[in-house]
């Protein structure tokens, strides 16, 4: 259940959001009677008043920092969001980079709170969770843990890329994985692959590489088995511009040889040619909603509420490097 705040009481009690806020503050302007029945609302609706902002301890921000390239726009991000939030609402912070365990266990010691960015080992979450102090989690949690976590929508961004170039028209769609063993990059390519086992005739192809020279070796492998992709939804942005760059170079029209697809619209996206169609991340928008939840959980400190995952849905963004399905795969030329 989301936050309740002053506009949902104005809304209630059909006020003004500037008369709750007198009456819930003490403020003079409003009739006893009118302080009265905000309060009432205030209760029955369950509104839980910040702290004023000089009695507020610091909460922490914490981001691991040890931080690709791919990860970096992200990253910073979800800290703009989560710094913007705080100075909306007077909340102090303090930011960390690193990823030492013991510099963890001292921040602990002064801080209201944790929002913990990136993926820590288990000697820091296992400090933190000793703690006792409220923690929310940007990264990836094990199944079930007993944790708050605030993420986007990987698997469902798969599905819609799915449904969106099989309405294209492609039936041999490759998923650019590029490295393994990331989370993000698996769950986007289940949901592409939920997608695509709706359609008999359809086929996915997941390619997996050295990200550092790895692509049209991997293409090529692929084509060498008689199948010419038409689609490549790749697992982020940086492999879609490397995928764009290394086909144009080698012939490639596109989209009208090959439809490419990328993930978290980041700034490079919209500085190639053509432009890439992508998946925008709600960076900005997770970090705020980090904070929001870590306030809520340092409020009502001590009471048994389960564990929230909070996932903030990620927008399709169509440019010009997607487009029908042509009637016949391109493959490379082996001379160039």
């Amino acid at each position: 259940m989301s936050r309740i705040t002053l506009q949902d009481i104005a809304d209630h009690t059909g006020l003004s959001k500037f008369a709750v806020s007198c009456s819930l503050s003490g403020k003079p302007g409003v009739s006893d009677t009118t302080r009265k029945r905000v309060q009432d609302a205030a209760v029955q609706l369950g509104y839980q008043r910040l702290k004023p902002a000089e009695e507020r301890r610091e909460v922490t921000l914490i981001f691991h920092d040890q931080v690709d390239s791919v990860s970096y726009e992200l990253r910073t991000m979800l800290q703009d969001g989560m710094q913007r939030e705080a100075h909306r609402l007077g909340q102090p912070v303090r930011l960390q980079w690193t990823h030492d365990a013991n510099r963890v266990k001292a921040m602990v010691k002064d801080s209201a709170g944790i929002i913990l960015v990136g993926p820590h080992e288990q000697k820091t979450l296992d400090i933190l969770r000793a703690s006792g102090v409220p923690v929310v989690r940007l990264g990836w949690v094990a199944p079930l843990e007993q944790a708050d976590h605030v993420g986007g929508t990987d698997h469902e961004a798969g599905i819609a890329v799915g449904e969106y170039l099989i309405g294209l028209g492609h039936r041999d769609i490759a998923f650019l994985q590029g490295e393994e063993g990331y989370r993000g990059r698996m769950e986007r390519y289940h949901g592409l692959r939920e997608s695509i086992e709706q359609y008999p005739d359809a086929r996915l192809h997941n390619l997996h590489f050295k990200e550092d020279g790895g692509f049209i070796p991997a293409l090529q492998s692929l084509q060498t088995t008689g199948i010419a992709p038409t689609a490549l939804f790749c697992a982020h942005d940086g492999l879609a511009l490397t995928a764009v760059s290394e086909l144009l170079a080698r012939g490639y029209r596109i989209p009208e040889d090959m439809s490419v697809v990328g993930f978290g619209d980041f700034s490079a996206a919209t500085q190639i040619s053509p432009q890439l169609t992508t998946i925008k991340v709600q960076g900005l928008e997770m970090g705020a909603t980090a904070l929001r939840l870590l306030l809520e959980r340092i409020e009502t400190q001590g009471n048994t509420v389960p564990a929230r995952r909070i996932l903030i849905a990620s927008t399709f963004v169509e440019r010009r490097s997607s487009g029908p399905a042509p009637k016949h795969g391109k493959s490379l030329d082996r001379r160039k």
